[in-house]
């Protein structure tokens, strides 16, 4: 589906260039027909490049690539591509193509290329031999937390059978079963059609861990491997070696003048933009939310932002204005509350201090579209940890006020991968991963997943 969708993509940029841009370009000395007989000859060039590049593996050896990951490569590819062909016609004599028409080629192809894709993924994810049989080497409490994450994100494709432990804890996690031994994993990959193999901390040697995971390369499967020390491993660790040992280096802690220079840039071009963009719907929304409910149209509150300083975040306001007077009436309904809640997080499932006109903005998260005022006023940025409130943050300490180092963001790791649904811990840890591993091109990736995480039905209270 993906080598689909980069041929259609391919075809589609050439023939729009060819067809409708033609008359505003100068012509090339060569005919409409020879054109297309050397696009079409060098189509199998464009899928080689594709495949060198791992475009085509990524999916089977990834749980959750996303289009996004794809867009460096997609450019790369088609930048390549573009100059492979130029020079090519211009040694060969076959074709002079002017260089404003291949140009414009260029831009559209890294479009549709990237469109095609994510509506192949789409299209592949809603099938059931999509789906992976998973099995976890490991039933103790990284194992079970490998299990939760998976469990809770079904766009993965991934659908774990249950644990593989010797000596597992005597507990099952939502329902997943012990399957066996680490030794009968050969035959439970054969008997239940495993396709990947997650191995999570076992109470098992090292040495025999070791001989399991190469007795499994007969095994048609994918095998991931959790790391030690996961908890400060991130996207951008790099990997070098010594002698046939690799280790894992972690970048700077501290990011420097220029990538700060580079991040404020960053978010001044995108936020002007969607400001410029959005205004009309803002007006829409606006009105929406006077009529619905007397009372202002923005939501004010004091948040925690970069070193700790404070700052007035600006949100469309979703609830009545007396919502909270009423604070103390709804407590009861915190879903946090009750046996094996989270004291330090207040979520009120369905609260009826909400609008009518609140749902819909925050089921799209719509409310947030007034933060890139925070964003130009220099005290938000777009996409970084979560702006907690003062009582949140008090419960943030130790290697976890590092999350402060950068300006809060409209989006981030906490948006993208559940919003409300991850636990409070598990975001500052987020929020942490982000920071330390700060990077200009994972910003505009999550900037890219954050469009569909605003359409999923989860609830955002």
């Amino acid at each position: 589906m993906l080598l689909a969708a980069d041929v259609l993509g391919l075809s589609a940029a050439f023939l729009f260039t060819t067809t409708v841009v033609a008359d505003a370009v100068p012509l090339d000395r060569v005919s409409m027909g020879a054109e297309f007989l050397l696009f079409f000859l060098t189509l199998p060039v464009w899928v080689l490049l594709m495949k060198l590049h791992g475009l085509y593996d990524r999916d089977e050896e990834r749980a959750d690539n996303s289009t996004a990951d794809d867009l460096v490569g997609v450019f790369h590819v088609v930048t390549v591509g573009v100059w492979v062909f130029i020079v090519g016609a211009w040694v060969t004599g076959l074709a002079d193509p002017s260089v404003p028409k291949m140009a414009i080629f260029w831009a559209l192809a890294i479009v549709t290329v990237t469109v095609s894709r994510a509506l192949s993924r789409i299209v592949c994810r809603r099938r059931a031999t999509y789906v992976q049989n998973t099995v976890i080497v490991g039933a103790g409490a990284v194992g079970r937390l490998v299990a939760a994450k998976f469990t809770k994100h079904p766009e993965y494709g991934i659908n774990v059978l249950g644990f593989v432990d010797a000596d597992p804890p005597g507990v099952e996690h939502a329902g997943l079963t012990i399957l066996g031994a680490p030794e009968h994993l050969p035959q439970i990959v054969k008997r239940l059609r495993v396709e990947r193999i997650v191995f999570a901390f076992t109470a098992d040697p090292p040495g025999s861990t070791l001989d399991l995971i190469r007795a499994l390369q007969d095994y048609d499967v994918q095998i991931d491997l959790v790391p030690r020390l996961f908890e400060v491993l991130g996207t951008n660790i790099s990997l070098h070696t010594v002698e046939g040992i690799p280790l894992h280096g972690l970048p700077s802690f501290r990011l420097s003048r220029s990538a700060l220079l580079l991040k404020r840039s960053f978010d001044l071009a995108l936020s002007s933009v969607a400001l410029l963009l959005l205004a009309p719907a803002g007006a829409g929304i606006a009105a929406a939310i006077r009529l619905d409910s007397p009372g202002p149209v923005l939501f004010r509150q004091t948040r925690i932002g970069t070193s700790g300083r404070t700052f007035r975040i600006y949100k469309f306001r979703t609830m009545y204005a007396d919502a909270d007077a009423r604070k103390v009436h709804v407590a009861s309904l915190n879903k946090h509350a009750r046996e094996g809640g989270d004291p330090r997080m207040f979520k009120v499932p369905n609260d009826p201090r909400v609008t009518r006109a609140g749902r819909v903005l925050r089921r799209f998260s719509l409310d947030e579209f007034p933060q890139l005022i925070n964003v130009l006023k220099g005290e938000m940025s777009l996409v970084g940890p979560r702006p907690l409130i003062l009582d949140e943050d008090r419960h943030v300490t130790a290697w976890a006020r590092h999350r402060l180092r950068l300006k809060p963001g409209i989006t981030g790791l906490w948006q993208v991968l559940g919003r409300d649904g991850i636990p409070f811990e598990e975001m500052v840890k987020l929020d942490y991963v982000y920071v330390t591993e700060w990077s200009l091109l994972n910003d505009l990736k999550l900037v890219l997943r954050t469009l569909p995480a605003m359409t999923r039905t989860r609830d955002a209270y």
